[in-house]
């Protein structure tokens, strides 16, 4: 038999993962190492080779995209389209799933899949029901907390019940919002797993009909599954099943949505006698890029371990950049993207990484100077987002009652009882009358033609616009912006919406603030909030690229997985940034953070730019913070790295903020940045900066009990954990 066509363009690990006659795979897939490329081949071996029935055979792959694309190359390389094989997104096979068994599993015949905006309305009305002010107990917070139980599997009725005040409300939540799906036959997205689970679970002869028909299950990016995927595909291979996965727990960044990363280090555990490929040939970057990646993920324990390499030679060494404020870095990259385009290149070759969403403000604002048209990928603009909006409108209120749109976003949010039926009156009102919305609200309290408890909302509302314009003539702009986030509510608000959506709006609100502080304004009789409001009104929608069109990429590290550009650059890689201060609160999700930066250093093929600001304006800080290089780049060998001058360039780290700031760091005392210890009084902690040599050296630790604490090193008797 030929099967030139299956292995000649697979290297000797891919071949091997390929080929293997082993009951149970695991395939380490390094970044850029192929793995979509085995998966698709090592299936079409089944079925040319070993006569594998494509019925018998279940494909698992996270998005849409990437199942459709499987099935187009099988067919390719087989010359024929398999009739009869699942392949699929977990969501879509267990949606075939239950609509194959609605019955069995207690749903009804045509049963409805809310999207996420449905199971919100649903959950607000719960709320509603049960008297919960939205202001303390946000709906999008709700809605996680229940999808998090679910992805773990967890029922409402499985949750011992506590006096703690959130856990109590969130379950009543959860246990109404269980019977209201119930009673209108509908199921949520994360629903559609658990009840497959629950189906196979319950039901023992359809589990050994399909642990029969799916002898052969391969999984796509098996380091992102959950505890319920995982408990899914553990089932349906039971005794009989043979399972590959195709995976790197190096790239596993998703834990804040679920994502267990030792999913994949239990695999061999948890599947006696697997076999285990490491697939360690890069074929996307340079040596450099590469040597910069190992030497950043080799810090994190507990590791199944590889090593990229390339035969594409060394390339250039990473760019090192340390601007002296956000704006002198963004000026920087803009320069760069600017000299990259002059030699031919195309815009859709450029990404911006950074780890925060409000990194991408003055960045959009130089391109936008620049005239450089760029897109926010996975996301919007800066001063799109929902939460800018919100309180953009909040300061044109402030200034100008009757800017009736602005009205119409706030009136009612945060959440403060003016419902649909009243907004409506109050429309009808200023219509008849020809009347802003403002005066029309006014007019309906002076006349008492609002209901006692509407009128009170409304009332409350003008109130709150009054008293947040008082000493509007002698504010700064940022004290205005600080107004408008604090004292509307925005601010606490999203701080409830848990995880990391509501810090992100947290952020970038903060970053309004910021931004306000920062604004040079012309030399006119217009005050500066005026100016500043039209000068995001000339700026929204300017110069955006659209999907497909020839721009320059901006998004976040975790939007970048999966993705590759000739040419990256990852910004604001400081200290509290990236690594992220939550993930350094939190001891446990420093290596994702650390998983994170690999993911950022592998998207670059050719070259890879990193820059840090010695000075960042930050949101409650007068001049700006400080914050060091990350100790990400302090991992990297210096040999691999160019610092840039704006007068050249110096092979090197030369610089004070680089130099002085490397890894190493903490040779000679035994112990480095990141690195978690034992106190004896104290407990556990992380190392988060060290001051000072010698026997006098000071060590900064995070400790799990009782915060941070500045040691002397020699008589801290510090244990390694």
């Amino acid at each position: 038999m030929d099967v030139t066509s299956i292995l000649e363009r697979l290297n000797p690990a891919q071949q091997e993962a390929v080929v293997s006659d082993r009951k149970h795979l695991l395939v380490l897939a390094g970044a850029g190492s192929g793995k979509t490329r085995v998966l698709v081949h090592r299936i079409t071996w089944k079925v040319h080779v070993e006569n594998t029935a494509p019925h018998s055979i279940l494909a698992v792959t996270f998005t849409n995209k990437a199942s459709r694309e499987m099935r187009e190359r099988i067919d390719q390389l087989l010359g024929f389209s398999l009739k009869g094989m699942w392949v699929g997104t977990f969501h879509g096979l267990a949606h075939r799933l239950l609509k194959l068994h609605w019955k069995d599993a207690e749903l009804d015949e045509n049963f409805q899949i809310l999207d996420s905006d449905d199971q919100l309305r649903v959950i607000k009305r719960i709320m509603r029901s049960l008297n919960l002010d939205e202001q303390r107990w946000p709906p999008r917070q709700a809605q996680w907390w229940i999808n998090a139980q679910k992805d773990e599997g967890v029922r409402a009725a499985h949750i011992q019940p506590t006096d703690d005040p959130f856990i109590k409300t969130m379950l009543n939540i959860y246990f109404e919002y269980e019977l209201a799906c119930k009673r209108s036959g509908v199921i949520d997205f994360a629903e559609l797993l658990l009840r497959s689970l629950e189906l196979w679970r319950q039901n023992s002869t359809l589990l050994s009909h399909y642990q029969q028909r799916f002898k052969h299950i391969l999984v796509d990016e098996f380091q992102d599954t959950n505890a319920v995927q995982y408990a899914w595909l553990r089932l349906i291979a039971g005794n009989v099943g043979e399972i590959t996965v195709v995976g790197d727990d190096d790239q596993s960044i998703y834990g804040w949505r679920g994502a267990k990363v030792e999913n994949i280090r239990n695999f061999q555990l948890d599947f006696e006698g697997t076999h285990l490929v490491r697939l360690e040939q890069n074929y996307r970057s340079t040596s450099n890029i590469l040597r910069a990646a190992n030497a950043v993920i080799q810090r994190n324990s507990g590791r199944l371990g590889k090593k990229l390499w390339t035969d594409a030679g060394d390339g250039e060494a990473l760019a090192l950049y340390a601007a002296h404020n956000e704006h002198d870095e963004a000026q920087y990259v803009t320069e760069r993207i600017k000299k990259w385009l002059s030699e031919g290149n195309r815009r859709d070759e450029v990404a911006i990484l950074y780890r925060s969403n409000r990194i991408s403000r003055v960045l959009e604002g130089a391109l936008l100077q620049a005239d450089i048209p760029f897109r926010v990928y996975g996301g919007q603009r800066f001063y799109e987002r929902m939460e800018i909006k919100n309180a953009l409108a909040y300061l044109r209120l402030m200034i100008d009652r009757n800017y009736d749109s602005a009205y119409e976003r706030v009136v009612n949010f945060p959440p403060r009882g003016i419902g649909d039926r009243t907004l409506e009156s109050i429309r009808q009102k200023a219509r008849k009358q020809d009347i802003s919305l403002w005066n029309a609200s006014l007019a309906m309290i002076s006349e008492g033609s609002l209901s006692g408890r509407a009128c009170n909302a409304v009332s409350g509302f003008t109130k709150l616009i009054d008293s947040m314009s008082e000493g509007l003539n002698g504010a700064t702009l940022a004290n205005l912006a600080e107004v408008a986030v604090r004292k509307s509510g925005l601010k606490d608000f999203y701080r409830r919406e848990k995880g990391e959506v509501g810090l992100s709006r947290v952020e970038n609100l903060e970053e309004l603030v910021s931004a306000c502080m920062n604004f040079d304004p012309d030399e006119e009789e217009r005050s500066e909030l005026l100016q500043f409001l039209d000068q995001v009104s000339l700026d929204a929608g300017d110069r955006r690229g659209i999907e497909g069109e020839d721009s320059v990429q901006l998004m976040t590290l975790h939007s970048a997985k999966g993705l590759e550009f000739p040419l990256v650059f990852m910004v604001a890689v400081e200290e509290n940034i990236f690594p992220s201060k939550m993930a350094l609160d939190e001891p446990g999700r420093l290596e994702e953070e650390r998983r994170l930066a690999y993911v950022g250093i592998t998207r670059a093929k050719t070259k890879l730019y990193v820059s840090f600001a010695e000075n960042r304006s930050m949101y409650g800080v007068g001049s700006g913070s400080y914050n060091p290089i990350s100790r990400f780049i302090r991992d990297i060998p210096a040999d691999v790295i160019e610092e840039v001058r704006l007068r050249g360039a110096i092979s090197g780290p030369t610089s004070v903020g680089f130099r002085g700031l490397r890894s190493d760091e903490g040779d000679g005392t035994g112990f480095n940045l990141g690195q978690q210890v034992c106190h004896q009084v104290y407990g556990e902690g992380v190392i988060l900066n060290f001051e000072g040599n010698g026997p006098r050296a000071r060590v900064h630790v995070k400790f799990e009990e009782v915060g941070m604490k500045i040691l002397i090193l020699s008589s801290a008797r510090l244990s390694p954990v």
